[in-house]
């Protein structure tokens, strides 16, 4: 009989213990990981030049796509799109984001992931770069607490007067001052603080992560940089950037494996757009602000140890439209009801049933100051084309511009297989009519359903 009480006690201690884990399961912690202008060819892990062991252990024991994309060539858009799952001018965002001269932010009518998650009973929190809208003397506009967090600690775009000692952060709508710090490391502390004494602790937290590194102006500790050039050499500067980014994200990992077992969290890193630096791509065309896929090409990893797959590799074609759905899709949460989803949910294709994965619109991007205007990506291969007007000069978007962009139609397609050919040096339209004229009424049937929703402010 003693051994039999004994043995019932060891389950019931068993599962005491495992219960709540498998109650965390249910909902795990959601974390997103944003770096800000990073290249295709940054990281270590896609064969970059800068010592990233942080972000190289997550692809290694998650899922990294080689073929992952921006939500747009520039910050705001993109943004808009990774919250939404929905293109940017569905969202009101047809470009960056100047508060005070424009109008434009993300429109309060969009679901947001963050949203999603806290209706689900997520803590939730925004720490970092924002670019989507923020009040200024001139204009009213929501804050991210109007979209779904419960803190935040903000910039409007850039961290200034750079990286080192930025004096522009806003915590919960008041302004921080002067911080003494390198930005990275900043947000870290505050992602850490908000883990520790900020978030209800008995719910899954969802924390948003948007580091301003290496957008410029730029800036990091000089013994950083010494590993990659001189101390005024840009391009050591901006490796450095990237380097002390790793080191941030390891702080922040330590802190969340101290809150809960990695198997508990959910982790996704990716960046905005692709690098300014023609250096950074990869070799691939073009570079940030443009359709070519150095300007929306990027890291992209997936990483849940126990529940997606461990050190694989992944060739679908997937982006940051792709991330609302997915969390969705992983989590068992209902996606928002009423709104056309332009990502698709690739569940299936981190969990090893990628047979079961289906794509139902191709990928799409418009900017109306790049040249290509428009690019898609359905499959192996790449459209692109140029706008059959012209606007002003001015390089800052023009909210005036509104009209002719939602009327306006595209000329010189170009067809690309990105499989054999990733550089776009050889255009397949002539060669390929049936895949062109495919494509073109794919990408011109999905064009007009985004100008319809398009805002007009």
């Amino acid at each position: 009989m003693l051994h039999l009480l004994t043995a019932v006690r060891c389950l019931f201690l068993i599962s005491s213990f495992l219960l709540p884990l498998t109650a965390r399961a249910d909902k795990p912690n959601v974390v997103m990981l944003l770096a800000d202008d990073l290249g295709y060819q940054d990281v270590g892990c896609y064969q970059g030049p800068v010592k990233t062991p942080t972000i190289d252990s997550l692809a290694a024991s998650g899922v990294r796509f080689t073929d992952f994309y921006s939500g747009c060539a520039v910050c705001s858009p993109s943004r808009a799109t990774l919250m939404t799952g929905r293109h940017h001018i569905r969202a009101g965002v047809y470009s960056w984001i100047h508060d005070p001269s424009q109008k434009s932010h993300l429109l309060l009518r969009e679901v947001t992931l963050a949203e999603v998650l806290k209706n689900a009973g997520y803590s939730t929190a925004h720490v970092g770069k924002w670019h989507l809208g923020l009040p200024t003397p001139e204009r009213d506009k929501p804050t991210p607490d109007q979209h779904g967090f419960d803190y935040w600690f903000a910039t409007w775009n850039n961290a200034s007067p750079s990286h080192h000692n930025p004096g522009n952060f806003i915590r919960n709508g008041k302004p921080v001052g002067k911080l003494e710090g390198y930005s990275c490391q900043l947000v870290v502390d505050e992602a850490i603080s908000w883990l520790d004494d900020h978030r209800a602790k008995a719910k899954p937290f969802f924390l948003n992560v948007w580091f301003h590194e290496p957008h410029a102006p730029i800036a990091a500790p000089t013994h950083i940089v010494a590993n990659y050039g001189q101390p005024k050499d840009n391009g050591a500067v901006y490796s450095g950037t990237i380097d002390n980014t790793d080191r941030a994200i390891a702080r922040l990992l330590k802190k969340l494996r101290e809150v809960a077992p990695a198997e508990d969290t959910l982790i996704i890193y990716a960046s905005d757009n692709g690098s300014y630096r023609d250096n950074r791509t990869g070799g691939l065309r073009g570079r940030k602000g443009m359709n070519w896929e150095g300007g929306i090409r990027v890291p992209g990893i997936f990483h849940w140890p126990g529940t997606i797959r461990s050190g694989v590799e992944v060739s679908e074609p997937a982006g940051l439209v792709d991330v609302l759905p997915t969390v969705c899709g992983l989590l068992g949460l209902e996606k928002p009801a009423g709104v056309h989803l332009d990502g698709s949910d690739l569940a299936p294709v981190l969990t090893g049933k990628a047979d079961d994965f289906r794509r139902h619109q191709p990928l799409f991007w418009h900017l109306q100051k790049s040249r290509p205007i428009v690019a898609l990506r359905d499959g192996d291969y790449s459209l692109v084309a140029d706008p059959d007007y012209e606007l002003s000069t001015d390089n800052m978007f023009q909210e005036a511009w509104i009209p002719t962009i939602k009327r306006g139609g595209y000329r010189n397609f170009q067809l690309f297989n990105l499989k054999t050919d990733p550089q776009q040096t050889t255009n397949l339209a002539d060669r390929e009519p049936e895949t062109l004229a495919r494509l073109k009424k794919s990408l011109l049937e999905i064009n007009a359903s985004i100008m319809r929703d398009g805002h007009d402010w």
